[in-house]
């Protein structure tokens, strides 16, 4: 099924609206949501085709949420990209263990991450 409608879950401003631009200038529709909760409610009401998923914010962190999203009935077959500032082996393979698909880190690169997108689509 190809993605049209991505949630990008990232507790800065920032991040987001970056994010977002990149999303939405190769086509796809973005919502967004500010921590780890708000995500996955999100998630759970929008059903989008993608998840993209920061993992340090306040309160449930990316790794929190994601295994939350991926072990949730209404949201396992929802794919989620982990995207963040945590770049060890370990933090990727823990992200994995959570059920995340793919894993990319901060600062983005934009043409990559389009092109894992694409892939998962």
């Amino acid at each position: 099924m190809p993605i049209k409608n991505i949630l990008v879950v990232d507790d800065s401003p920032t991040e987001r609206h970056i994010m977002s631009q990149l999303l939405q200038g190769a086509g796809y529709e973005v919502t967004t949501a500010d921590s780890g909760d708000a995500g996955v409610e999100r998630a759970k009401q929008l059903k989008p085709d993608l998840v993209i998923m920061d993992v340090v914010m306040p309160g449930t962190n990316g790794f929190q949420a994601t295994r939350a999203l991926s072990r949730d009935e209404a949201t396992k077959n929802i794919p989620v990209i982990i995207c963040t500032t945590k770049n060890q082996e370990t933090d990727k393979l823990w992200g994995m263990r959570q059920g995340a698909q793919d894993y990319v880190t901060k600062p983005v690169d934009g043409p990559a991450l389009l092109a894992k997108i694409a892939a998962l689509g």
